[in-house]
């Protein structure tokens, strides 16, 4: 037994070994010959400067936008401080406070109480990851929580909290207005291009991932076996999210969907374990910190720790109550939850622990896929490009002429026939060797609930 499990880590420790050696794969900008019939296609869409830009014109201009987008970045982690205030259990003991009953806890003093509240866990965070980060931003700010006036903090996070209710009734009408226009399930036209890029995630979108790839492997789109290379466009980081049936913070942030794609190519049969590898296209530094931190504890035979909780007062259809019973079985092996807090009485919970092996399939790489493609040290190779790649909840971030520049990166990483799967429509454009293939409509169907998901497939 003693030497199987030596034999099984000098295995783990090659696999590292191995991971890391690889080549540098550096995103770099699109070049300009395959940006051009873009730019020729939109020519009133476009911005001023690259009217009748050439090659100089168009990397000036990438570089200034690529610092642009990642700028927003900010902006989306104080909207997630609202959340945080508004939902967080872990600096406070008063009751959550749901949007839509904002005036009555103020009048009631909760929002009142949860100001202070948070004001003192940002001034003595302890080991609170959230805290610690929030710390961070709001020196980012010019607001000291530790050594400044707590005056100035707590009205800083009203304020916050005021321009993001402002901003929520201008996203409401302007979503009111693109529905009479677009009624399609996809349509979600360019809701929050002028938004901040959050990190929320929730399961429901790897949900929608797996009836779409169970869907294409019916089709005789997909099959058996065929998928070795995927990646994963802005996963996303279980900071706090927007919706409070999913919204938690009892325990550490985490990373769900790129574990749940593996998890889903595996119970599918669309991949064999030990064959796979999937990379994570991100902007955000902490989420690329975050994975690889994760790479480094696998590196220790340390497996990552899924933490699942399930609020049963939600609605939700059978078959995504089955996926979530089921999720991470292909990869990891069930583990004790952390205990959440009493205010949760209507929580179910599981935890997986990924086993350490899969941890190190997962390779996070900086890249803006609106600006960049993944350079590929196997250019010339036949199996250079990816299988598949994922974006949900990405593109709605950004205009039909930024959304057509990322659909041409994608498509320039995608093997022959390969897919990107998104929640978002993607503008045509002219010369694009990408083309809208098809769409998968998932149907959330439960007591008091009727609502479709849909993920369209842009094949190249």
């Amino acid at each position: 037994m003693m030497i199987k499990a030596q034999v099984a880590s000098l295995r783990l420790f090659l696999l590292f070994c191995t991971t890391l050696a690889l080549p540098a794969a550096d995103g770099s900008f699109a070049p300009y010959a395959a940006i051009r019939p873009i730019l020729q296609a939109q020519p009133n869409g476009l911005p001023a400067v690259l009217r009748n830009a050439g090659e100089a014109q168009w990397l000036a201009w990438a570089r200034q936008e690529d610092k642009a987008i990642r700028a927003r970045l900010a902006q989306g982690d104080l909207d997630t401080l609202v959340n945080f205030l508004l939902y967080g259990v872990s600096f406070t003991k008063q009751p959550r406070i749901l949007m839509e009953h904002l005036t009555e806890a103020s009048k009631a003093g909760v929002l009142r109480a949860r100001v202070d509240d948070l004001v003192s866990g940002l001034r003595n965070p302890g080991d609170n990851e959230r805290l610690l980060f929030l710390q961070q931003l709001l020196r980012t700010q010019g607001i000291d929580p530790v050594a400044g006036d707590p005056a100035q903090t707590g009205r800083f996070l009203l304020n916050n909290l005021l321009r993001v209710v402002e901003e929520r009734r201008a996203l409401a009408e302007r979503a009111n207005n693109a529905q009479r226009v677009h009624n399609a399930p996809l349509d979600r036209s360019s809701l929050f291009q002028d938004r901040g890029l959050s990190l929320d995630t929730s399961i429901i979108p790897a949900f929608s991932i797996e009836q779409t790839l169970r869907d294409l492997k019916s089709r005789g789109l997909l099959r058996e076996g065929q998928v070795t290379r995927v990646a994963v466009i802005g996963p996303g980081l279980d900071f706090i999210d927007k919706n409070e049936d999913s919204a938690f913070d009892y325990y550490p942030p985490q990373t769900l969907q790129p574990f749940a794609l593996y998890d889903s190519l595996l119970r599918l049969g669309l991949a064999k374990a030990g064959s796979l590898s999937l990379s994570i296209f991100d902007i955000s530094p902490r989420v690329i910190g975050h994975v690889q931190r994760a790479r480094e504890r696998a590196a220790k035979n340390i497996g990552y720790v899924l933490q699942l909780p399930r609020d049963i007062a939600a609605s939700w259809p059978p078959d995504l109550v089955a996926y979530w019973r089921s999720l991470g079985e292909q990869i990891g092996a069930a583990v004790a939850p952390i205990a959440p807090p009493a205010i949760f009485h209507d929580l179910e919970t599981r935890a997986v622990r990924v086993r350490p092996e899969v941890v190190l399939a997962c390779q996070p790489l900086d890249l803006n896929i609106v600006l960049e493609r993944r350079t590929s040290p196997r250019a010339d190779s036949s199996d250079s490009g990816f299988d598949l790649i994922i974006g949900t909840n990405i593109f709605v971030y950004y205009d039909a002429f930024r959304q057509a520049l990322a659909l041409a990166n994608a498509g320039a990483m995608l093997k022959p026939g390969g897919f990107l799967l998104s929640n978002d429509r993607l503008p045509d454009s002219d010369g694009s060797s990408m083309r809208l293939a098809g769409v998968t409509v998932v149907p959330f169907e439960a007591p008091g609930v009727s609502v479709r998901q849909a993920v369209g497939w842009y094949r190249k």
